[in-house]
């Protein structure tokens, strides 16, 4: 890149879990996820570390406080992680790797009206993930 390009802007998510260094490794058992970067602090705890899967990363670092996690009201938290995936037999695949790492199912792999195939789940913690065919910001062409 040269300095006269600009940088795309991009959107990544962090997530403080009550035992970071478990999630870590769950999220890589259960996703997919690659660890590219974990820094610990002086506490033993997780401070700064990023995960990828493909174009997609999250932050993940460790709770030090209490924090409050949204309850579930009908199929949904009302907010939560969307990971766009290229093919059907791709979600189905996280779906079962999920579901064998001991998740929680919320919808099972399904066609959606609009024309996305997705499964959302919880992860160790409660965070909510969903895994679909659809990108987000991608012009829709085929309504089912």
């Amino acid at each position: 890149m040269t300095e006269t390009q600009e940088r795309l802007a991009s959107l990544h998510s962090y997530l403080a879990y009550r035992d970071a260094a478990k999630a870590l490794r769950w999220l890589e058992r259960a996703f997919g996820f690659e660890t590219v970067m974990e820094y610990p602090d002086d506490k033993g705890l997780i401070q700064h570390s990023e995960l990828r899967l493909g174009g997609a990363s999250i932050i993940v670092f460790s709770a030090e406080e209490d924090y409050d996690r949204a309850t579930r009201k009908g199929e949904t938290v009302g907010h939560g992680l969307y990971v766009g995936l290229p093919t059907q037999e791709a979600v189905d695949a996280v779906f079962a790797s999920a579901i064998e790492a001991g998740t929680t199912p919320v919808w099972k792999p399904e066609k959606t009206e609009w024309g996305n195939y997705r499964c959302r789940v919880d992860d160790l913690e409660g965070y909510e993930w969903t895994f679909g065919t659809h990108i987000p910001g991608q012009p829709q062409t085929e309504w089912s």
